[in-house]
């Protein structure tokens, strides 16, 4: 299933009308986690709690993030084993931003509101950054009149599935557990708590810069608000910060479209196809043609693609859209 089709959309249905309301939970979680971040971490550093910090951090923003519940779970951009989507997608719930199920809500009510006509300023970034910062990381939106969902059954009936959404931030101890008893208090502030604030905190970050301005090589006719390619952050974000080639070609497993791009998720995945253990990876020649997609770029010819190592298509990018 399509993550569009997940959103069940009526007559009366509205991306607008909404409340935004703190979340008690969210907040707490976050806030909770930035205090240890702030005032513990810097006084228990050491090299080695550092080095904790960027390969937890690289691991369960690559293969978890982004591989995991962004390209498989949410888009089914590309097939692999059963036991690699459970360990990329259980990676992905360590980043600390919610359950697999919580996460596929969260991203496809935003997208199916940013693709319509207005939506809510939650929905597309579109206040000061510091209210969008607060409201982001601490509140929820309420519609009063949003979208039903219908999760595919082969996720809501999974077991596996479900014990990790109701347990997701209890899944941390699963890391720190065995950081603690291996380096102490340093290991464990580092490893869980600023981590997490790095990575739900950059989260945010990267998607409010990339709603709102940056480089935009095409347009989607009538969306509310318009994905921006952040290419500083294209590296860190594990190629997750080139949002205007996402809202172009949503189903793209590859998200660095040209050679200029950088996309860690895509040269691990990669990999992986040439190694016979990925299959049936979707690139933007595979989508369906969009009609509301325009170029707005003009140095398209001029520009390197990215050609899959192994893949005999020379020019992949849909250029009758």
């Amino acid at each position: 299933m399509k993550n569009t089709e997940r959103v069940k959309a009526e007559a009366h249905t509205d991306a607008y009308a909404g409340q935004v309301v703190w979340s008690p939970s969210k907040s707490i979680w976050f806030l909770g986690h930035l205090c240890a971040a702030v005032l513990v971490a810097p006084f228990v550093f050491s090299v080695s709690a550092l080095s904790v910090f960027v390969v937890l951090t690289g691991i369960t923003l690559c293969f978890g993030h982004s591989l995991g519940m962004h390209r498989l779970l949410i888009h089914r951009s590309y097939e692999c084993p059963k036991w690699m989507e459970y360990l990329f997608v259980y990676l992905g719930t360590l980043v600390g931003m919610a359950g697999p199920i919580g996460m596929m809500k969260q991203h496809d009510l935003r997208d199916w509101a940013q693709r319509q006509s207005r939506c809510h300023d939650y929905l597309l970034h579109g206040s000061s950054m510091m209210k969008d910062g607060w409201w982001q990381l601490n509140c929820d939106l309420k519609l009063e009149n949003g979208p039903h969902f219908s999760i595919e059954e082969q996720v809501l009936s999974d077991g596996f599935y479900r014990f990790i959404e109701k347990t997701w931030m209890w899944q941390q101890l699963v890391v720190a557990i065995p950081l603690y008893l291996a380096g102490g208090l340093s290991w464990l502030v580092w490893g869980v708590s600023v981590r997490i604030v790095v990575s739900v905190g950059g989260h945010w970050l990267i998607g409010y810069f990339a709603h709102n301005s940056g480089e935009r090589t095409w347009r989607v006719d009538g969306a509310a608000v318009q994905g921006h390619n952040i290419r500083l952050a294209g590296l860190l974000s594990m190629g997750e910060a080139w949002h205007n080639n996402h809202h172009a070609y949503p189903g793209s497993a590859m998200l660095g479209l040209y050679t200029d791009e950088p996309d860690p998720g895509w040269w691990v995945l990669n990999a992986l196809h040439n190694l016979g253990i990925v299959k049936n990876i979707r690139l933007p020649k595979q989508l369906p043609l969009r009609t509301e997609l325009v170029t707005e770029a003009t140095d398209l010819d001029d520009r390197v693609e990215r050609v899959p190592e192994d893949c005999e298509i020379a020019k992949f990018i849909r250029r009758d859209s």
